[in-house]
């Protein structure tokens, strides 16, 4: 019997490394911070996914515009748009700083890709954007601003920025 599990053990070991040989570029397992679900883009022909608030208590919308955009919303609290090219940030600060009518606060995250600020129309509202490379294409993302709602709080703000800076790209398995 020690003898068959001994030969049953070399052959289950021996057949583990036969079919991972030749393999390179596996795609680790994404996993999803606690209350957020990872949304695989790869159907809409985003080489990544991205994690989005669960989807259970929360009706998933993801829809593709003719203009190119990929906005995805989630409930009330989550709306972001992926744009397939990288937005000047210089110039939005400068326009986010000379706005006469939502005036400009003060920056939250201010980093060379991606910026976090405050501003106040009547009450304090928040909006980010950011640069983000994947593969060999640069995206932009952004809060989706609703003006038939109350502006997104902080806390909704801030999962959306963490989810657009966890963005993981998707690999494809390539055989040697």
């Amino acid at each position: 019997m020690k003898k068959f599990i001994t030969l049953l053990s070399a052959t289950v070991i021996m057949s583990a490394f036969v079919s991972c040989n030749g393999k390179k570029d596996s795609q680790e397992a994404i996993v999803a911070p606690q209350g957020m679900h990872v949304l695989d883009l790869t159907k809409y022909g985003k080489s990544f996914v991205i994690f989005v608030p669960d989807t259970v208590a929360s009706k998933l919308e993801v829809t593709q515009q003719t203009y190119g955009a990929l906005d995805i919303k989630v409930g009330k609290n989550f709306a972001i748009s992926i744009n397939e090219q990288a937005a000047d940030i210089e110039l939005r600060k400068k326009d986010i700083k000379e706005d006469e009518i939502n005036k400009f606060k003060s920056f939250i995250v201010e980093e060379p890709n991606a910026i976090f600020w405050e501003s106040e129309i009547t009450q304090p509202e928040y909006h980010f954007l950011m640069n983000q490379k994947i593969g060999n294409t640069e995206y932009s993302i952004e809060d989706i601003r609703n003006t038939e709602s109350e502006p997104f709080g902080k806390d909704a703000m801030q999962k959306m920025f963490d989810s657009a800076k966890n963005i993981k790209e998707v690999k494809k398995e390539t055989n040697a």
